[in-house]
């Protein structure tokens, strides 16, 4: 059981080094690749962007939570 915890929390801190990396790529460029000038407008549509991308490994590590959860209960 406790190898199914380290796991999950090795998995949580690499998704939030990923998000912390991604967000500070966007909010710190100051054009993009299309060569588009970045305004706080546009940086905040990218991060929003950003946000609904990380929405399905949270979901991934919300159902593996209650996944680890449960199987707590049962031993």
């Amino acid at each position: 059981m406790k190898k199914l915890w380290i796991f999950w929390w090795s998995a949580n801190a690499f998704w939030i080094v990923i998000f912390a990396a991604g967000t500070a790529f966007v909010w710190l460029r100051d054009v993009d690749g299309a060569g588009v000038t970045q305004t706080p407008e546009l940086k905040l549509v990218a991060f929003i962007v950003l946000l609904v991308a990380f929405i399905i490994p949270l979901i991934i590590q919300i159902v593996w939570l209650i996944v680890n959860l449960k199987k707590g209960r049962e031993n």
